[in-house]
């Protein structure tokens, strides 16, 4: 009956183990920023909006110059918005930042690719 007490040094040895979890060395595991899976989305919606602007505007032969630009400006708006969220998940302690720097990268590859198209006309 009073043989399941633990001491305190067990308890504390026990608390200790939990605290570091079960990986190697101690090491927790990292959730990945929530930012950071918000900018890969609007990587994700900036880069279907350009790819579906550039399949209307072949398909239709370039009469819906109104339809395609607002895609345009659309898929602009949201790999700023990718952008700004990479830089506060950024600002998120104690996580995995790798969705971060993956949708930093794709939203100013989107934006540059937006830019080559309003500059050259490519």
């Amino acid at each position: 009956m009073f043989g399941n007490k633990k001491s305190a040094q067990e308890k504390a040895l026990e608390k200790e183990r939990k605290k570091y979890g079960t990986r190697k060395y101690g090491q927790t595991v990292l959730k990945h920023s929530c930012m950071g899976i918000w900018s890969c989305w609007y990587a994700a919606g900036a880069f279907l909006l350009l790819v579906a602007a550039i399949l209307a505007a072949f398909i239709l032969r370039g009469q819906t110059v109104g339809f395609v630009g607002g895609m345009g400006v659309l898929a602009v708006i949201l790999a700023g918005m990718g952008i700004r969220a990479s830089v506060k998940g950024r600002r998120e302690r104690e996580k995995n930042y790798l969705t971060c720097k993956v949708g930093v990268v794709l939203n100013i590859l989107i934006l540059i690719c937006l830019l080559m198209i309003f500059v050259m006309g490519f």
